[in-house]
């Protein structure tokens, strides 16, 4: 089955959406149907050809006002709302104005307070019918025209018409604050590349990112955005990753450095050799993951999409309840009070600031937390997070960078000193391609200089630093070190058995120096720990999150890691199936409200992100399948983002509490004033369209 991804311009209403999602999903041959009022994106996935035609049908049954575009076809913008509705609200203010001060005739003030009416509930009414004559759903709309009819039928016109009013008023500030809220997050993200500088031949021809191939050259100039992932070929400058990492620090670029799309080249010119399309580029996964992040619906807000369906029915059953019983059971009470307080009741329950503000939280947290370099797949993950009690950590590449570094130099025949015993293995390692030499030789241009043992300048590269031209007969010996003659002398660099050396019982990588038969030196590398890992730990024992490490590692490496950074429990030597079947258990002994995290990078952690109940890797060195596997990308792999994660999922859940509270706080107190008779349906209107705008600038908070 073929996905497909189209945008329902016009589409205003939570509900409706949820019933357009309905329609398309009971129809034959759609599998996957997801409408997304956050962003207004409909994804399904089919095995018919062209079926944009069919979906349009559909969706302009239940909406006709609704347009269905193409993903990325662009509409000339419009207001949801436009003058004609503001003119027709006023008109409808003035005749019924004009009803009250000018006529004293009951039959003219009658017909234009109907004409009045007429105008001001004419677009509700027609929603409102539309849905119950022709889809046989009961809406808001309807409880509306039910509210603001009865009203007049009571003798309450003045109020009546307020509530249509200030409905219609509501529904334009509700649009208003929506488009507020998305295109908040829109600005967020706004890191897609519209266009690429594709070398052909001599010259240079702009095109969009989707025409570049893998192996095309781009040119990227200064303030442009970089529109592919590739590598460097020409050119130096300095890369702005802040859209996709949330960290402003400026990245060096140079020959043979990696770019990711979606950053800024903020000044020179550089030549990249494309190696992804853009289909599968960073920026293209980032925003495809942001957009549909929130078709993975929490548990709260599948709920209040659920009940949305019933509750409208039962509402209108207890407010004809209320007309039909008050009166029999509370004495004094007439029928038209019955029925006023009963349309009081229609009015309060309007269910738009829960089916509103719920979802557009939950988009808001996601688009939040990918501001900070944060990727969260779905709105359940996001309300996830929040319940995590113990987060299970990969060694390599999470606690550590996988990058060796020379942890200790230590001299072994006293002719020599550590400078001499560091100099010796960086000309050797100079011409090795072994990933550890560049460990050597980055230690080696941060200590010594070969001529005069002064500090060397960084800005130069080892290359300029180290002159090994009296270097002779270099040879790299497979699985054991590699030998060299300098100035006479027979160099040897590597292991124990390669070198001579007595077996040590020592924490890390360990390489010795033998010179002319003698041991004379040895260096110990140890795989680097990443900045503030410990303080990150003690940040997360402080939020009573327990912290354990999973290695392959060997038990001494483990254990030293992780009692220098912090880590309560760790179990080494294991096997990928040793991960999981551990995390399984610990899965099955947890409290079922508690949430147990992963956090890896590599191939071999991919089924332990997928089983444990949040998966967390890491973007920036992660491979493709843990990435896949997983339900949180750290883009920056900085562990401080999981902290960064935890407090973005309280805060959305915090105000989604507060939303859910205030909205059923507020329309329950109206309606026990309203059947004291204290409120009437200027409080009620309140209690609808005021709390939902309410309600919506509450959820913009998340965004700060």
């Amino acid at each position: 089955m073929k996905s497909y991804k189209y945008t329902l311009e016009g589409l205003d209403c939570a509900a409706c959406a949820k019933k357009v999602e309905d329609e398309i999903a009971n129809t034959e041959g759609y599998e996957d149907v997801v409408v997304n009022f956050s962003t207004l994106k409909l994804t399904f996935k089919t095995d018919k050809p062209s079926p944009k035609k069919e979906i349009t049908k559909l969706v302009q049954k239940l909406e006709p006002d609704v347009e269905v575009l193409e993903d990325g076809e662009k509409v000339q913008e419009k207001e949801e709302h436009n003058e004609l509705d503001i003119v027709r609200i006023i008109v409808g203010l003035i005749i019924y104005a004009i009803a009250l001060i000018v006529s004293k005739s009951t039959l003219i003030t009658n017909i234009l307070t109907i004409i009045a009416f007429v105008i001001l509930l004419y677009k509700t009414a027609k929603k409102g019918f539309k849905q119950l004559f022709k889809n046989k759903v009961l809406d808001e709309n309807m409880l509306i025209v039910v509210s603001a009819i009865g009203a007049y039928l009571v003798g309450k016109n003045s109020e009546g018409l307020m509530v249509i009013t200030l409905y219609e008023i509501g529904k334009i500030l509700e649009s208003k604050a929506v488009n507020k809220t998305r295109k908040s997050i829109s600005d967020l993200m706004n890191i897609k590349p519209e266009y690429a500088n594709l070398k052909k031949g001599e010259e240079w021809e702009q095109v969009t990112p989707d025409k570049v191939r893998i192996g095309d050259i781009i040119l990227v100039k200064t303030g442009e955005k970089i529109p592919l992932d590739g590598i460097v070929i020409k050119g130096n400058s300095q890369i702005d990753n802040s859209a996709l990492t949330g960290e402003s620090k400026l990245i060096e670029v140079a020959e043979n450095s990696k770019v990711l799309s979606g950053s800024i080249n903020t000044n020179g010119l550089i030549e990249v050799k494309v190696e992804q399309t853009y289909e599968n580029s960073t920026v293209s996964q980032i925003l495809n993951l942001v957009e549909n992040a929130t078709d993975k619906k929490a548990k709260t807000e599948t709920f209040v999409s659920k009940a949305a369906k019933i509750y409208t029915p039962v509402v209108m059953g207890l407010a004809l309840l209320v007309a039909i019983f008050m009166p029999l059971i509370i004495s004094g009470v007439t029928y038209k009070e019955s029925i006023y307080k009963a349309l009081i009741f229609l009015v309060i329950s309007c269910p738009c600031s829960i089916a509103i503000s719920v979802p557009l939280s939950y988009f808001s947290g996601i688009g939040k937390a990918s501001k900070k370099g944060i990727l969260i797949k779905g709105s359940d993950y996001l309300d996830g997070i929040k319940d995590i009690k113990e987060i299970i950590f990969d060694k390599t590449g999470t606690i550590t960078t996988g990058n060796f570094a020379v942890s200790e130099i230590q001299v072994i025949d006293a002719n020599y000193t550590k400078q001499d015993v560091l100099k010796y293995f960086a000309m050797g390692e100079k011409n090795s391609n072994h990933p550890i030499a560049k460990s050597i030789l980055k230690k080696y241009s941060k200590l010594v200089s070969q001529d005069d043992n002064k500090i060397l300048n960084e800005d130069k590269s080892e290359q300029e630093n180290l002159k090994t031209e009296n270097v002779e007969n270099f040879e790299e010996v497979s699985g054991k070190g590699l030998q060299y003659q300098y100035k006479g002398k027979t160099i040897k660099i590597g292991n124990t058995e390669f070198t001579n050396a007595d077996k040590e019982n020592i924490v890390g990588t360990v390489l010795y120096l033998n010179i002319d038969g003698n041991v004379v030196g040895k260096i110990v590398l140890t795989d680097e720990i990443k900045p503030s890992t410990k303080e990150i730990m003690e940040k997360l024992h402080k939020l009573g999150i327990n912290t354990k490490m999973f290695t392959g590692d060997k038990k001494e490496i483990a254990e030293k890691i992780a009692k220098k950074v912090g880590i309560k429990a760790v179990k080494s030597e294991m096997l990928p199936q040793d991960k999981y079947n551990e995390l399984d258990t610990i899965i099955a002994k947890r409290d079922e409200h508690q949430k147990v995290a992963f956090v890896g990078d590599g191939i071999n952690d991919s089924p332990v992100l997928a089983r444990a109940d949040v998966g967390i890797s890491m973007g920036g060195i992660g491979s493709s399948s843990a990435i896949e596997a997983s339900d949180v990308v750290i883009m920056t792999d900085e562990l401080s983002k999981i902290v960064d994660a935890i407090e973005v999922s309280k805060k959305t859940n915090k105000i989604i509490k507060q939303n859910l509270i205030f909205s059923i706080g507020v329309k329950i107190l109206t309606l026990v004033l309203s059947l004291l008779g204290v409120a009437d349906m200027w409080q009620a209107v309140f209690a609808d369209v005021g709390v939902t705008l309410i309600t919506i600038f509450n959820t913009l908070r998340i965004l700060k």
